[in-house]
């Protein structure tokens, strides 16, 4: 699903060339949940917008389910971005004027889907992540696990090919984390390849795999006992 394949990546500013990503080889499988895990200034921020097609400035080959992104323009990334890839943030990227249906179905209303069919389909994720009982609330009237569950919700309306969280738990209180946690792994139990960026040590428990960065390589790569 996700190949990396000597991958470097270079920050210039003026005179100073920092190498924050090297040799990078590494792939995700289909159906797999992974995390990539890290200190600050590791290296694993760089290689989750990299993963996301957000950034396109790398060496070395990259391959999303079968398509090498490597090379592609930011357009033909845009669309890559819309119908291989899921995002989930940290800080949920929700619209406070829109209700929970709203956000959701935003993706589809870029997409040019008629309204009939997205409000069925955005019905559809809310209940699959439990949240049938707040579709016409807004961001202000949920709470934080709730708003990153409409976040999930949003991130699935595509039927992409993975779902990337971004320290999805990050802003969460305790609670809220396992339940967020425990939504991404009946998730990859249904068939989604799921690729977790976090530093927080909780996260192994719900993963099959740990990929750790420091210092812009990998130093440890192996499936979780």
């Amino acid at each position: 699903m996700i190949r990396m394949e000597n991958l470097d990546k270079y920050y210039v500013t003026g005179d100073i060339k920092l190498h924050a990503l090297k040799k990078i080889n590494f792939h995700i499988k289909e159906g797999e949940i992974a995390a990539i895990m890290g200190s600050s200034g590791s290296g694993k921020s760089t290689m989750m917008n990299i993963i996301g097609c957000l950034d396109r400035y790398y060496e070395g080959t990259y391959i999303l389910d079968g398509i090498n992104v490597s090379n592609m323009s930011e357009n033909d990334l845009c669309k890559i971005r819309n119908t291989k890839i899921g995002f989930v943030f940290q800080s949920f990227n929700l619209l406070s004027k829109l209700t929970a249906l709203e956000n959701v179905e935003l993706p589809l209303v870029y997409a040019g889907v008629e309204k009939e069919i997205r409000v069925k389909k955005a019905i559809d994720m809310l209940t699959q992540v439990g949240l049938e009982d707040r579709i016409y609330h807004t961001p202000n009237e949920l709470s934080g696990g709730q708003k990153q569950r409409v976040a999930i919700a949003r991130a699935l309306i595509n039927d992409p090919a993975i779902i990337l969280a971004d320290e999805p738990t990050g802003n969460l209180d305790s609670v809220s984390k396992n339940e967020i946690m425990e939504l991404f792994v009946n998730l990859n139990k249904q068939g989604k390849t799921v690729a977790i960026v976090s530093h927080e040590p909780e996260t192994r428990k719900y993963v099959q795999r740990i990929l750790v960065f420091k210092d812009g390589v990998i130093i440890s790569d192996g499936d979780v006992k």
